[in-house]
């Protein structure tokens, strides 16, 4: 009975909404809500404010719920140490990952992994948002590029290379950049930054860009440059295929930022598990390289 409530009235703290939880949980939202009420009950105490938009914690709550995340923790830090002793990848991974990155390249990689551990589960949430690991529950979360600083572990799996590239189409009516200073005279082609990196003797720099057209999916800046409406920075999984044929054409190599690190992340607080480990072997192993 003592348990009773525990699992959901943490889901739903974390995700901030009973359906969320449910949805995390894999039961139902009246389940869920049942559960909670039960357990107030139990404890005489409020531990949740529910309103239309959004569920918080009461002082109650959180108090409640900083001791409850710290034994379900050491109950999955028990269950992995079980599970090391076989040394055979089982259980559930929640992971995250980039869409189109995660779908060309990741997922791929985690089926052919589920193939060979039949007794590994995933659950995957692709999206461009960064999500919080630990909120949300995720074991892992693929990040590309620059990472900013976190109590996250990390281990580079791959490598990106950011390409300025144009057609042959834009270059011949507007001519291509030889320096940095002549973007300003271009249509560039933005995604979600405002900005672009590059090298410039030596250092890194960030330079701020302008054009008509700004959308977070590098597919649709790829469709965009191919039809010659501007310049455009993206990754090397986006446009090799495009610069091997000719559709689109390289600028300012001599600008070229380093290579970015591919990563994969996991919370500090948890031990890397078997499943975790093989999985971030597999994915460095078979990601391209740039």
């Amino acid at each position: 009975m003592r348990w009773e409530g525990i699992c959901e009235f943490v889901a739903v703290a974390e995700a901030h909404s009973f359906t969320t939880a449910a949805g995390r949980l894999g039961i139902s939202t009246a389940q869920v809500s049942r559960q909670v009420r039960e357990l107030e009950e139990r404890l005489g105490s409020k531990l949740l404010y529910r309103t239309t938009r959004k569920v918080s914690l009461t002082e109650d709550g959180q108090l409640f719920y900083r001791h409850c995340r710290q034994v379900l923790d050491g109950l999955d830090e028990a269950e992995r140490a079980v599970s090391s002793l076989k040394n055979e990848p089982r259980g559930l991974i929640r992971m995250t990952a980039p869409v189109t990155y995660g779908e060309q390249y990741v997922m791929p990689i985690v089926l052919e992994y589920m193939q060979q551990f039949p007794q590994v589960e995933v659950q995957c949430e692709l999206t461009n948002q960064q999500l919080d690991l630990v909120q949300g529950g995720f074991d892992l979360a693929i990040r590309l590029g620059v990472l900013p600083d976190s109590s996250m572990m990390a281990r580079k799996l791959a490598e990106r290379v950011q390409y300025l590239v144009a057609s042959p189409e834009y270059v011949s009516r507007h001519g291509a950049p030889h320096s940095l200073s002549e973007l300003s005279r271009h249509q560039c082609l933005l995604g979600s930054l405002p900005f672009w990196r590059f090298q410039e003797e030596g250092k890194l720099r960030s330079l701020k860009v302008k054009g008509r057209l700004s959308c977070s999916s590098g597919n649709t800046l790829l469709a965009a440059a191919l039809a010659g409406m501007g310049i455009a920075q993206l990754p090397g999984y986006y446009v090799d295929e495009a610069i091997r044929d000719g559709r689109l054409l390289v600028l300012l190599k001599p600008f070229q930022e380093p290579k970015e690190g591919i990563w994969g992340l996991y919370p500090h607080n948890r031990q890397l598990s078997p499943k975790i480990g093989h999985l971030m072997n597999m994915l460095a192993g078979k990601l391209p390289k740039a």
